[in-house]
């Protein structure tokens, strides 16, 4: 439970969260073997194309002593087992909404036994045999989008239409309406996808290249408002990333995000959009890049993993993942987060250690060439120079 009384903090961005997972739904008003069958059928549905969670109590009486791991009935706190085809952790802690939110961020959506817990959105059903029982949960009917009508029932309770004015504008399914319920939860994923920012990375101190390479003119203005120029073929909107220190005039027509997690190089940039904007994924582009372009950029986009925690191109270098020309996904913030506990800055060392991340073979290699000494400059120079007369004697 969060205290309502404490508020000596700064005020930040909050996520998106419910109790669970940004995309949460409680099924509730009827009994829990009904909300397992339909859970089950929207799981087994979606699941080729979004990773799901289901969060339920034990039902039958004496199954927490069956089920009870032998550690924990030792003395022990946590205890993890590696099952081959699963991983399971089993922990005598009581758990609240901020560790659940952290067992379930790998997943796109969760669905909830609403009878035992809450979530975000709700789901009812109209079911006479459970008409009390769902009266007594009225005031956890906060956001209701479905309303699934039971075999015993043709008429929404009075007490649900007063909790859910606008009842009249939701859709209203049989309760064994399989195709249509489905139906609603594939639309909704689909909704859910979260809006896709840009982030140029213009902070870096380039002490090899000796002087700043945000102001480099390629392409007939600084590079740090040209790829800005560029993320806006495939973003909703378009930032530049600053450290707090660098207080040169820059274009009023662009957006800035100064570091707020500072010292911390290309990994403080990110975690800084995510400050800024905690919902949002993040294509975030080093300015060091003066080949990147358009195309490369939109297959980027086309073949984004939403579900992934991020999605980045191998380098074609060393063939490892480039994390400076990458989509973050939402999810990453608090894995990035969590990294950062763990003393590590590097984002490639975080791609590199995450299973959940999709990797893409880039269209054209030497879009991904960086340029950081003033040799590579010369080279990324020559090759613009060669592309520049190809076009016109095209």
């Amino acid at each position: 439970m969060i205290s309502k009384e404490h508020h000596k903090h700064s005020k930040i961005t909050k996520p998106g969260y419910g109790f669970f997972n940004r995309n949460e739904w409680a099924i509730t008003g009827t009994q829990c073997s009904n909300i397992k069958t339909v859970a089950t059928a929207i799981i087994e549905a979606l699941s080729p194309l979004y990773k799901c969670g289901y969060a339920d109590a034990v039902h039958n009486k004496g199954d927490e002593q069956k089920i009870l791991p032998g550690k924990l009935t030792n003395g022990a706190v946590i205890e993890y087992t590696n099952e081959i085809n699963f991983q399971q952790f089993n922990c005598n802690a009581s758990l609240n909404q901020f560790h659940l939110r952290q067992f379930f961020l790998e997943a796109d959506m969760v669905l909830v036994n609403g009878n035992h817990y809450e979530a975000k959105a709700q789901v009812v059903v109209i079911d006479e045999t459970k008409k009390e029982s769902l009266k007594k949960r009225v005031s956890q009917l906060t956001n209701v989008q479905l309303i699934l009508l039971a075999d015993n029932s043709n008429e929404i309770f009075d007490f649900v239409k007063d909790a859910v004015p606008h009842w009249q504008q939701l859709p209203v399914y049989k309760l064994n309406d399989t195709d249509n319920i489905i139906g609603f939860f594939t639309k909704k994923m689909k909704d859910s996808k979260p809006v896709l920012n840009g982030l140029v990375l213009a902070g870096g101190k380039s002490l090899r290249m000796g002087y700043d390479k945000s102001l480099i003119n390629w392409h007939g203005k600084e590079q740090q408002y040209y790829m800005a120029d560029l993320l806006t073929n495939v973003c909703s909107e378009v930032f530049i990333s600053r450290r707090d220190e660098q207080k040169e005039e820059t274009i009023t027509d662009y957006k800035i995000i100064r570091d707020s997690f500072t010292g911390l190089g290309p990994y403080g940039a990110i975690l800084s959009a995510f400050r800024e904007q905690p919902d949002a994924a993040w294509l975030v582009a080093a300015c060091d890049l003066p080949l990147l372009n358009k195309a490369t950029l939109q297959f980027l986009e086309e073949k984004r993993n939403a579900s992934s925690i991020a999605t980045a191109f191998y380098s074609p270098h060393d063939n490892l993942p480039e994390p400076l020309i990458t989509i973050w996904e939402p999810r990453s913030y608090p894995a990035l987060l969590n990294f950062l506990s763990q003393g590590f800055t590097c984002p490639r060392k975080f791609l590199i250690n995450n299973n959940n991340v999709t990797l893409l073979h880039a269209p054209e290699h030497s879009a991904l060439k960086n340029v950081n000494t003033p040799e590579d400059a010369q080279e990324v120079k020559k090759i613009i120079r060669e592309k520049i007369m190809m076009q016109n004697e095209s």
